[in-house]
């Protein structure tokens, strides 16, 4: 009794839905059909359905009594208005490529009237469209282009009346029997000037400056980088316990480019070993002169070399961090005066 009692109680109660399908609550969202992928695989199926369909029927395509290849097209357009993703695109794709050329096979199976087209039928039609007369001769085979009978004024309009309906624009202007200029005008023979040689002179000038600017820029290095040695050693015989840190001496706070100009001139020191560079007790980079005997005695040992980078942002950064007010080295025309 309380077993039939129980099952009366639940009659009310709908059964769940089968295939794992639940009923949607007031509240649970909408799917979203572009993200839904039960939609997307239907209609990757339905696009494989309709090749394996071409495919599979390939001469019913073809074949001229029917219209299957314009109904599976059509079929693919309103497809195509649920093709969201790029594998259903591909899809799409492939099937345009087969009913293309299912398309163009039949295009050449054509046939107008049973028969094949057949230019000089084509153009007998088109005379008779026109209102030939073939009962009346005219003497002046000019005025209907070497056809036999009469051509009324008008032919030529009732044609084109009747052929512009099938263009959306003016065909462009061109002459039927060809242009009045059968051959291309001959090409126009090229002169050639002779360009003047340079003179001797010239030649001889020409050495002799670059020469002289070349030597004129080493000479000015030199100067550049024996100026700031100078600087160096008075700056070191000043204190040689106290080190000169490298930044504050090479950077100049009021000019970007004297900066690197002074950078560029000091790499000739310790390149050529007249200034040393090492790390003092914090770690900052330092340089100090290298004094004679020094030179000498270790010409020969190897030397290590470094890349320095800095553009204007690093160089602000370095002006900032180390309070750097005024240049250790100054401009040539400050020094002059």
């Amino acid at each position: 009794v309380k077993m039939k009692r129980a099952r009366g109680a639940g009659d009310d109660e709908q059964p769940p839905r089968q295939n794992g399908s639940t009923s949607r609550r007031k509240g649970d969202p909408e799917p979203d059909e572009d993200n839904d992928p039960g939609l997307r695989r239907e209609i990757r199926s339905k696009y494989r359905d309709l090749i394996n369909t071409i495919q599979q029927n390939r001469e019913d395509m073809v074949s001229l009594s029917n219209n299957k290849l314009t109904e599976v097209l059509e079929e693919a357009n309103k497809l195509f208005k649920d093709v969201r993703q790029a594998r259903e695109a591909a899809l799409d794709a492939q099937l345009l490529v087969v009913a293309t050329d299912l398309g163009k096979e039949k295009a050449s199976m054509l046939f107008s009237e049973g028969t094949a087209f057949d230019p000089a039928v084509y153009a007998e039609h088109l005379l008779s469209f026109m209102g030939l007369n073939r009962l009346e001769d005219v003497d002046d085979e000019q005025q209907n282009g070497g056809v036999d009978g009469y051509l009324p004024q008008d032919a030529w309009h009732r044609l084109s009346r009747r052929a512009e309906c099938c263009f959306r624009t003016a065909p462009s202007f061109h002459f039927m029997r060809g242009s009045f200029h059968a051959e291309p005008p001959p090409p126009k023979q090229r002169i050639e000037r002779q360009r003047k040689a340079p003179g001797k002179e010239a030649k001889r000038i020409m050495p002799t400056q670059l020469k002289k600017m070349e030597d004129s820029h080493q000479d000015a290095t030199v100067i550049e980088v024996e100026r700031i040695l100078a600087y160096l050693k008075d700056y070191h015989q000043a204190d040689p316990t106290i080190p000169i840190l490298y930044y504050e001496f090479v950077i100049d706070p009021n000019s970007f480019s004297r900066t690197v100009e002074n950078i560029f001139h000091t790499s000739f020191l310790v390149r050529d070993g007249l200034a040393r560079m090492y790390l003092d007790e914090a770690k900052l980079p330092s340089i100090a002169p290298v004094e004679e005997d020094e030179v000498e005695a270790g010409g020969s040992c190897a030397r290590k070399q470094g890349l320095v980078s800095i553009n204007q942002k690093i160089w602000k950064e370095l002006i900032n961090a180390f309070e750097i007010t005024q240049a250790m080295i100054q401009p040539p025309s400050m020094q002059d005066e």
